[in-house]
């Protein structure tokens, strides 16, 4: 007997969703032109030199009607080892925050672009001149478009100031420790969601790693259940409470802390103890920099 799913398990592909398609065989690359099969050369802007064999090209399509096409090719190099003796003053500690995007275990701290606040006014404008559209009207197509092309400027700029913040990071230290956040649960509070999925926390994140990996360098995911924020960094007594209200606390030691900056240096020592159980080498510490702002172009 023939048994049928219900129509809530089938996914239909929407008509003004982003596009795409792979193709890795008869593929080939020019100065201003891509090849793939059963069709004649296509012109584009190569923006970077193509070394290697070319394996495979996906084109896609957005959301605002532009083409771009990545090309993966093999350069026949091989990834750079891993760093197995590292230094613990090369190693940083990276908490992940609101008001600070990223706030490391030297004291620098990097604001938060907020670039989907920055954009709120000009988006709600937008949706609002959609909504009113008719459906399948040529007005309401061209709305549409203009959604999608700020909603598009927002993404481009965030991933931009992220690109660049992470190289920061990379290109300065031997290990980036973080903690791993769950931030599908942490959308779930209604208060902090927006500015949650503003940050980007996890699009970070993955740009640490991938850029870490091309390096040879260490990016060190630690437990979330860590209570790096209700931990002194100075004699590890752990506090009971520690509301978000609360932004600076004296631990009974005498130590006075910030609380993002004490909870990156948590989160190095735990990043440490890790690469130790890893069989890494991590020297002593060779001092602390200055605190001060990071500031990174957008």
């Amino acid at each position: 007997m023939a048994q049928w799913r219900s129509t809530a398990e089938f996914r239909f592909k929407k008509k003004h969703g982003k596009q795409s398609s792979y193709h890795c065989t008869s593929v080939s690359v020019g100065d201003n032109w891509i090849k793939i099969p059963k069709c004649k050369p296509i012109r584009a802007k190569v923006h970077r030199e193509i070394v290697g064999k070319v394996k495979s090209i996906t084109l896609s399509r957005t959301l605002t009607g532009k083409y771009f096409a990545s090309i993966l090719a093999d350069d026949t190099q091989e990834q750079p080892k891993q760093i197995d003796n590292l230094e613990a003053n090369q190693v940083v500690g990276v908490d992940m925050g609101i008001t600070d995007l990223a706030i490391t275990s030297t004291g620098h701290k990097t604001g938060n672009p907020r670039f989907l606040k920055k954009a709120q006014r000009n988006l709600k404008r937008k949706q609002q001149a959609l909504s009113r559209c008719k459906k399948g009207s040529k007005g309401r197509h061209k709305a549409r478009l203009l959604v999608a092309k700020a909603h598009e400027r927002v993404a481009f700029a965030r991933n931009d100031f992220q690109h660049k913040l992470s190289k920061q990071l990379i290109d300065e230290n031997q290990a980036v420790i973080v903690e791993t956040l769950k931030v599908k649960n942490m959308l779930k509070n209604k208060r902090l969601a927006r500015s949650i999925a503003d940050a980007g926390w996890h699009s970070l994140i993955t740009k640490l790693e991938y850029k870490a990996k091309q390096e040879g360098k260490h990016l060190v995911k630690i437990d979330q259940w860590f209570a790096s924020s209700k931990t002194c960094s100075v004699c590890d007594l752990k506090q009971e409470k520690m509301p978000l209200r609360i932004r600076s606390w004296e631990c009974s030691c005498g130590a006075i802390h910030d609380r993002d900056i004490n909870a990156a240096r948590n989160i190095k020592k735990q990043g440490i103890l890790k690469l130790k159980a890893e069989g890494l080498s991590v020297s002593a510490d060779g001092g602390l920099r200055k605190s001060g702002r990071l500031s990174v172009a957008a």
